[in-house]
């Protein structure tokens, strides 16, 4: 008998709480006092404290709320949980609801709260440009912009020191393949099946992740090719990822050699002689993909890759929008993690800590190409507010050792997480690096068909519930994506482990009953 049953056998007993989070937080002063939330179905967990008190609720009432987002906002559901969050507040890596309900955010806006919801000194940084100067497009200077350009260039190895900045990742994502475009002189783009970059018309082309996908034409010139997934696609074993924690697939592979990188290569240069033109323009490559549900790649296939890609005379693009700025710990930027050297990097998200910018950083000569065939402007690009919130956020950051914090607490939470998969049957993959974290649910390890999505949303609506907030991903909505703020803390990790193993025992419940 697994240790996850035998806990479930004696949770039968385990008495039912209705309880709520409490109204206010508890101050430090109070740090023994127990913090809960709307708890599950059989087990209190201790909250870690909180040292901020939000503001009382007192906008719009819950059902009214409800009611305009049916008639006048966009009609995809794109909510999480049969009855939406109606959040009010945001303090570090809290999140308080309109009744005053606390959750631990692993999440973070989407991969987009780095530093923490609002960071007090990125707030007092964007209040000071606030009233100071927002807006003055790029027919002005303005110091804050410069200043950014001078902090983030710093960051980037050269040749990547020219800036183009903007407002999303998929604005980000548009101006780099028309780049790519402009300086080889070709029109084909090569990305992974399960990649996401983005939901422009232009970007759409370079997704493949098949709710992203239209009947009609859009993003012409792009080619998919074969996701080195070493869990769930045809190659992969114990030796393959560059994570603490390994897939459970065994292999023959020595440790320095792996086999099915030089499968997945094979693959690629399949989709070169078959799919491309002879010169292409270039190749796009999440250094983990995040949509698909964290998924790494083989150890050295991005290098051999982006090696057949420059002798086709194409570009090679690194998407940063969900890796970069320390969340994998390692390392500041993702494509290091890889040992390549991008010729165009985007990025978003963490950038601003919510605020909407984002940067496309290049090489001179690609930055001349474009220059040469386009005048390109962005009205909000690069706006005063934008790179002064960028600046602090870069300077929280180093001073806060967010880096290194990511490094140890979230190599520390793979471990945990690493303990689940061992314990439960439908825990199929852990893996990720630093704090950016994927847990596939299978129906058995055997089998590895993903977990139903019915019961994928159980388990995480049972999660929220008891008070932590986690991402989904994965080709069939079957990987929790766990992306906190890097401002997050062990015991912050110690209350999310417990959680979620408390919503894989309920599940087992529900499971073990339906079966009589």
């Amino acid at each position: 008998m697994t240790p996850a049953w035998r806990h479930l056998l004696r949770a039968w007993y385990l008495q039912t709480s209705s309880s709520r989070i409490p109204k206010m937080c508890p101050s430090l002063s109070r740090a023994f006092r127990t913090s809960v939330t709307k708890l599950g179905l059989h087990t209190k967990h201790r909250m870690p404290p909180c040292d901020f008190t939000p503001e009382k609720y007192q906008s719009l009432a819950y059902e009214r709320v409800l009611e305009i987002h049916s008639q006048h906002l966009a009609p995809m559901s794109t909510a999480y949980f049969p009855k939406p969050l109606l959040l009010h507040q945001g303090h570090m890596e809290w999140l308080f609801d309109y009744e005053g309900n606390r959750y631990l955010d692993f999440f973070s806006g989407i991969v987009t709260v780095s530093v923490g919801h609002c960071h007090p000194k990125v707030n007092a940084v964007a209040q000071k440009q606030l009233g100071r100067l927002w807006h003055t497009s790029s027919l002005f200077f303005h110091s804050p912009i410069h200043e950014f350009a001078e902090k983030l260039s710093a960051l980037l190895p050269e040749p990547l020191k020219v800036i183009f900045l903007v407002n999303s990742g998929s604005e980000a994502n548009d101006l780099a393949m028309l780049m790519a475009r402009a300086h080889s002189n070709s029109t084909d783009i090569i990305s992974f099946r399960g990649g996401y970059h983005g939901c422009s018309p232009y970007t759409l082309g370079l997704t493949n992740v098949g709710p992203y996908k239209m009947e009609l034409p859009s993003g012409t010139g792009c080619q998919s090719t074969m996701c080195p997934d070493v869990f769930r696609g045809p190659w992969g074993g114990s030796h393959c990822r560059d994570s603490p924690v390994q897939t459970i697939r065994k292999c023959s592979c020595a440790p320095d050699c792996c086999q099915a990188k030089d499968q997945y290569i094979e693959q690629f240069k399949d989709t070169l002689n078959t799919s491309v033109a002879k010169s292409i323009a270039g190749f796009f490559a999440e250094p983990i993909q995040g949509v698909n549900g964290v998924v790494q790649y083989p150890k050295g296939f991005l290098q051999e890759a982006f090696e057949l890609v420059r002798e086709r005379g194409g570009v090679c693009i690194a998407d940063e929008v969900q890796t970069g700025f320390g969340r994998l710990g390692s390392h500041f930027w993702g494509f290091q993690t890889h040992g390549i050297l991008p010729d165009i990097v985007t990025m978003a998200k963490g950038i601003g800590n919510g605020f909407p910018m984002a940067a496309v950083v290049t090489t001179p000569e690609i930055a001349k190409s474009l220059a040469t065939r386009l005048f390109h402007f962005n009205t909000f690009g690069g706006n005063p507010m934008a790179c002064a919130i960028g600046s602090a956020v870069l300077e929280v950051i180093k001073e806060e050792k967010l880096q290194e914090n990511s490094h140890d607490v979230g190599t520390y939470m793979l471990q945990k997480f690493a303990e689940l998969r061992d314990e439960f049957e439908i825990v199929g993959d852990v893996r990720g690096k630093g704090l950016m974290i994927g847990i596939e649910m299978v129906k058995d390890k055997v089998s590895c068909q993903p977990l139903p999505r019915e019961e994928v949303n159980e388990i995480h609506d049972d999660c929220k519930r008891m008070g932590l907030l986690i991402g989904r991903g994965g080709i069939f909505a079957q990987t929790f994506r766990v992306a906190p703020s890097m401002c997050i803390t062990k015991p912050d990790v110690h209350f999310a482990v417990e959680v979620f193993r408390s919503a894989l025992i309920q599940h087992m419940e529900r499971r073990a009953k339906s079966n009589f």
